[in-house]
């Protein structure tokens, strides 16, 4: 699959007030996805002792999956398509890697 295609996919299921002018809604929903991936694995450190199971990789793999569609939602209300979104990512990468600031902290390195 595309990156497109899932975006385009997304947003065929993507019910929220004042859609294509609402980029709130997306956002607040990818952080909480996010929060809940990191609450998978808390308690992979908390009740499994570290250890990664199966059936906890599935479970972090849905969570994930739904940080996916928020991100892809989110790219939509900021008027990108997910391809151009990640692109950006790598471009920003080399350019870092390049410099030799792949390390270390801060936006504009």
């Amino acid at each position: 699959m595309q990156a497109n295609q899932y975006q385009t996919g997304a947003l065929q299921s993507a019910i929220y007030p004042n859609q294509g002018s609402n980029f709130l809604y997306p956002t607040l929903g990818l952080v909480g996805e996010a929060g809940e991936v990191a609450e998978k694995v808390k308690k992979i450190i908390r009740d499994g002792d570290g250890t990664l199971t199966d059936p906890d990789r599935d479970k972090i793999a849905k969570e994930l999956s739904d940080v996916c569609w928020y991100v892809a939602v989110l790219a939509y209300e900021l008027d990108y398509t997910l391809e151009e979104i990640m692109q950006m990512n790598l471009d920003k990468l080399a350019s870092r890697q390049e410099r030799g600031v792949l390390s270390g902290s801060g936006d504009n390195r």
